[in-house]
């Protein structure tokens, strides 16, 4: 067993984080955090640099490396400031969908723009009733001679208001049983007629990601825009998830070793009562909970992703990186506020941020309770 990365994987980790350094620039953050502003001057140059999409293959644009790299490109740009590191990695957010199962016109057309840091793209699955029930869809497409006829509506979309193209999630077969065997993906511009994008409401964290509702209102798509086979959209998600759940794993990572970081630097120089906080026990056993914490979710994460790059994809381990890094996030986010105290809840310097920006690990993409449905799904197997 070999532990260590590669010597171009340290590279590309050395390249993210002096980008990072460099531009992720700490009053600007928190400028666009407060505007809930995406960094788009930001993202523009990573994508120049080919941060953006690194696991693409080249043809779209990509440097054609593995979830690995780009999971270690987004733990050192999150870990440097979890909001802009948020939205840097999510903004080809679903952008897989369409990789893994478009047909080449789709592909050709939609992927390199994303990659080159021209178009944000967007996952449209979450519905007002049912959240992370996607086992039937409210919003429905109808065939009409070549086109798709589409109606419904969705919610919490990131990147809702700014993406050129959604991966929308349709009820093409209501009759079908079970019903999620009647379920599409299709892709949808956001300029088509018939969609409607608005903000939907404040948020606790990632203010520079939108969220959205998207309204659906006979929108016609040609019927080439079906994402693979027909009533294939929910397998096709679930394997996604697979894959965008390690991102997010990787995110949370992030923010927890950023927010630890923060924590290290300031009781290392801040004194009470004649001396260092950082030599009181109680707060070198703070430390090294967090430290022990936080390489736990290393270790998970890096092993989901090095696994999915071997075609070993195990949706246990996955989930089991997912729900363990976010949980992670939020405990040393929190620990980190409570070391810094009164300034620790002050946002000039950032850990009630990094707070805020970890919570949603724990949500989206499947909260922590449908990771623990997974999990014991696979550990039970079936019962007679």
């Amino acid at each position: 067993m070999d532990f260590e990365l590669s010597k171009s994987q340290k590279e590309i980790q050395k390249a993210a984080r002096d980008f990072a350094k460099g531009e992720f620039d700490k009053e600007l953050a928190l400028e666009l955090d407060r505007k809930h502003e995406f960094p788009t001057k930001i993202w523009q140059k990573a994508a120049d640099l080919g941060f953006i999409c690194i696991h693409f293959p080249e043809k779209y644009s990509g440097q054609g490396l593995g979830v690995l790299e780009n999971i270690l490109v987004a733990e050192e740009f999150c870990r440097r400031d979890s909001s802009i590191g948020s939205a840097l990695i999510l903004a080809n957010f679903a952008s897989e969908c369409l990789l893994h199962f478009g047909s080449d016109e789709l592909k050709e057309k939609f992927l390199p723009p994303v990659a080159e840091g021209q178009m944000l793209s967007a996952g449209a699955f979450t519905e007002p009733d049912h959240g992370s029930d996607i086992t039937f869809m409210d919003t429905s497409a109808e065939k009409d001679g070549d086109h798709w006829v589409i109606n419904g509506s969705k919610i919490f979309i990131s990147n809702g208001e700014q993406a050129g193209f959604f991966c929308v999630l349709c009820q093409t077969d209501p009759h079908s049983k079970p019903t999620y065997r009647g379920i599409s993906m299709i892709l949808v511009e956001a300029d088509r007629k018939g969609v409607a994008a608005t903000d939907a409401g404040q948020k606790m964290g990632i203010h520079m990601i939108s969220t959205s509702e998207i309204v659906f209102k006979d929108v016609r798509v040609p019927a080439s825009s079906l994402i693979g086979e027909e009533g294939k959209g929910f397998y096709q998600v679930l394997e996604f998830f697979d894959e965008s759940r390690i991102l997010i794993a990787a995110q949370a990572l992030g923010i927890a070793q950023g927010a630890f970081d923060r924590a290290l630097a300031y009781v290392k120089q801040r004194e009470q009562f004649g001396k260092k906080i950082a030599q009181f026990q109680v707060t070198q056993h703070k430390l090294a909970d967090m430290a022990t914490k936080i390489e736990l979710a290393r270790l998970i994460t890096y092993k989901a992703a090095w696994n999915f790059d071997q075609d070993r994809i195990d949706p246990k381990l996955t989930s089991m990186a997912k729900m363990y890094a976010a949980r992670t996030a939020v405990e040393v986010a929190d620990e980190a506020i409570q070391l810094l105290g009164g300034y620790g809840y002050m946002a000039e310097y950032e850990v009630e941020r990094f707070y805020r920006d970890a919570k949603i690990t724990e949500i989206y993409e499947g909260t922590k309770e449908i990771q623990k449905n997974t999990i014991a799904g696979v550990i039970i197997g079936k019962l007679n």
